[in-house]
This record gives structure tokens, C-alpha cells and sequence, in this order.
């Protein structure tokens, strides 16, 4: 399980740093042209930690695989990644309007892509908290 936690750290990592491009790749300079300011910073900021805390998972996952696995915390934190992922995956079909994606390749591809990733995490973290 130490080897899938890295592969998690690493795609987390990635994850964290896809981040930085939303702004630009959904336009919100002009989308939130007419967005309080209050909403516009909080959509901002909220982006940047969700970035942050999805890095620290990463790092998490990297330098402390061992511990996660090991370690009665270890477990801990690991099933309340589990449910964080699960939560995230219920999001992914639940929160989102399947007119986002439904008959667009691009979007289609990703929403599955997306959808297997958070299925990966959600077992591989509820995984380590079992074993």
C-alpha cells in the first residue's frame, strides 16, 4: 500500500498545481466581471486553499506512507481521506449538472477521468484504514 500512497502524493501534487490554471482556462476575469468583489476574492482564495490542503495530502502521501499504514493515527487520518474522497465523488455526479459534460468529448473525458481518480483514492485510503 506504501507504493499506492506515493502514486496518490504525486497525483494529488498534480492535482494541486492544475489549480493554478482555472482562472484563466474558465475566463474568470470576465465571468466574474459582475461578481461582488466579496465573491470574486472568496472564489479566489477558496480555489487557492483548496489547492493547498490537496498539495499537503500529497505530501502527506510521500513522505509519510509508512505511517499511514503503520500507525493507529495513520489509519485514522487515512479513513477521513477515504470519506473526504468519497464525499468528493458523490460531488462529482451529484453537485454537477451532467449538462457540463453530457455529448462533449473534452468534458466527458474528464469528468470520467476525474471520477475513476476520486474512486481510486476514496478505496485505496479506506483500503489502508481496513488493512
Amino acid at each position: 500500500m506504501a507504493l499506492q500512497l506515493k502514486i496518490i502524493g504525486i497525483l494529488l501534487i498534480v492535482l494541486s498545481a492544475i489549480h493554478v490554471v482555472f482562472p484563466r482556462y474558465f475566463n474568470w476575469k470576465e465571468e466574474f466581471h459582475q461578481v461582488s468583489l466579496i465573491n470574486r476574492q472568496m472564489m479566489y482564495i477558496h480555489t487557492f486553499f483548496i489547492a493547498f490542503v490537496v498539495l499537503l495530502m500529497g505530501l502527506l502521501c510521500l513522505t509519510s506512507s509508512d505511517e499511514l499504514t503503520g500507525t493507529s493515527l495513520g489509519k485514522k487520518v487515512a479513513l477521513g481521506l477515504s470519506v473526504f474522497w468519497s464525499f468528493r465523488l458523490l460531488f462529482q455526479f451529484f453537485g454537477y449538472s451532467s449538462r457540463l459534460w453530457k455529448g462533449k468529448w473534452f468534458e466527458t473525458s474528464v469528468h470520467v477521468l476525474f471520477s475513476i481518480l476520486w474512486v481510486y483514492l476514496s478505496v485505496v485510503f479506506g483500503v489502508v484504514y481496513l488493512y
